[in-house]
């Protein structure tokens, strides 16, 4: 019988319903906080247990909407930047970009030996920027045919956008669905520490373009090796470039639209940096950059908003997944356990160093990501834990919400996650040959966290 998992929302509502009996078992537990820097820390030696209040059947079925209220702010700006993102997707900019560059591997061998840290660069910026995750999928459309004429494999060709963009996506540095969602709530400021995330998205990016560098010229030389190589010969018997012979280059609306994109991260990281910019003021740039681009994208009034709304419905079940996730906060707060669990979970992440707390962490992060794959969604779960438990065992805040982006280093491999599932289905990869040809690539990932989670400690990034 085939081993099904259940999604996210069911996972969520059946970690609700748990907390909620949790609080009619486990004691009340406090701990006394002070003011560090304008931020709210706890004390780490004043715990002491207080009066439980327990939550019932009607306490669970608010909580969702009391959630929902809570996170209001954090819902909001994920749907205007989703809206955002969708008007610059329909502007077809990003998509002449990348074919532009595709149609240039036949007239030029520069740029067949840098198509694939082109490509992987350019997909895990987007990761590392704008969260691309599912965007990505329908590129391994065209990266396929596009690998296979150069003589690599269907692996080659689902790696540069999928793998690309979840590397970027995991190590990013302006990203507002993950980093952005993880320092608000963690009380710190947005998008700051971006030196030292730009050096770890560069490493995992280059690690990444190296390994498929190795492996894509291992499979030039012996097409044989390729776990796809059956599979393979019969997508070459219908092979067919033409697509991307025909594409006559990239309009000048086009590279304005680049332009703008490109500079709507500038003025982001002017604004955080300079002005201390925060979530209403982030979400009123992108606003104003999705109006410039659709203009100059030559879209109509109903083509906006289509193309907006479309953008915001897409992550309306993010929406829904922290509302769900606050809502589980909500219940260990009113329940009064949030700090009990605090208080028992030091043992576990607790270590003679703040370097192995930090990996620890990393570890623990990894193994949620298995179950609940939204990143925002993790950040609103996590975070309200994993911040004040980095007070207590000497970790910064900045390198907590460092460890929960590591954790999702895994989602490339793992079978819960629906975006590798979509994309070896659109591939027609079986998932246990994928997963053979990821093993090396994750142990690797797991090595450089390790080791980038140390480095913080050293630097005292905060």
């Amino acid at each position: 019988m085939k081993l099904k998992f259940p999604n996210t929302f069911v996972l969520l509502f059946g970690l609700l319903a748990l907390i909620a009996l949790a609080t009619w078992l486990v004691p009340g537990g406090k701990y006394e906080t002070e003011m560090v820097a304008g931020k709210k820390v706890i004390i780490a030696d004043s715990f002491h247990t207080v009066a439980s209040n327990p939550q019932g059947f009607a306490a669970l079925m608010t909580a969702p909407i009391k959630g929902f209220v809570e996170a209001s702010l954090i819902i909001g700006f994920v749907l205007i930047v989703g809206g955002a993102f969708s008007v610059l997707q329909s502007t077809e900019a990003i998509d002449s970009a990348i074919k532009s560059v595709a149609k240039a591997h036949t007239r030029s061998a520069w740029v067949r030996v840098a198509i694939i840290p082109v490509f992987v660069t350019l997909f895990s910026l987007g990761g590392a920027t704008f969260g691309m995750a599912e965007e990505a999928i329908p590129f391994v459309l065209i990266f396929i045919p596009l690998a296979l004429a150069l003589k690599y494999d269907s692996i080659v060709g689902v790696s540069i956008p999928f793998v690309g963009s979840q590397v970027g996506f995991a190590t990013a540095f302006l990203n507002p669905f993950n980093v952005g969602v993880a320092q608000g709530i963690a009380g710190v400021p947005m998008f700051s520490g971006l030196g030292y995330r730009l050096i770890c998205w560069a490493i995992a990016t280059a690690l990444t373009i190296a390994f498929l560098m190795w492996y894509a010229a291992r499979i030039k030389r012996s097409p044989e090796l390729s776990p796809c190589f059956e599979m393979d010969q019969e997508k070459r018997k219908h092979l067919n470039l033409a697509e991307f012979e025909a594409f006559a280059g990239m309009r000048p609306r086009h590279k304005l639209v680049l332009a703008l994109f490109a500079s709507t991260l500038g003025v982001m990281i002017f604004g955080v940096i300079r002005f201390g910019w925060y979530i209403e003021e982030i979400a009123a740039l992108f606003l104003v950059m999705a109006l410039l681009v659709g203009a100059v994208g030559r879209l109509n009034a109903d083509q906006f908003i289509a193309s907006f709304l479309a953008g915001a419905k897409d992550l309306v079940s993010t929406a829904l997944v922290i509302a769900l996730a606050k809502a589980t906060v909500v219940l260990m707060r009113d329940g009064h356990i949030i700090d009990t669990l605090l208080h028992a979970l030091v043992p576990f992440i607790e270590s003679s160093s703040p370097i192995f707390s930090a990996q620890k962490m990393f570890l623990i992060q990894s193994v949620i990501n298995f179950f609940i794959h939204s990143g925002t969604g993790q950040a609103a779960l996590t975070m309200p834990i994993m911040a004040p438990l980095a007070d207590l065992v000497g970790v910064s805040r900045q390198t907590a919400i460092l460890a929960f982006q590591f954790g999702e280093l895994t989602t490339p491999m793992i079978p819960t996650s629906g975006i590798t599932v979509g994309v070896l289905a659109l591939a027609g990869i079986p998932w246990t040959r994928w997963a053979r040809w990821m093993i090396p690539l994750q142990l690797m990932y797991l090595v450089m966290a390790m080791v980038l989670l140390a480095v913080p400690t050293w630097i005292n990034w905060q």
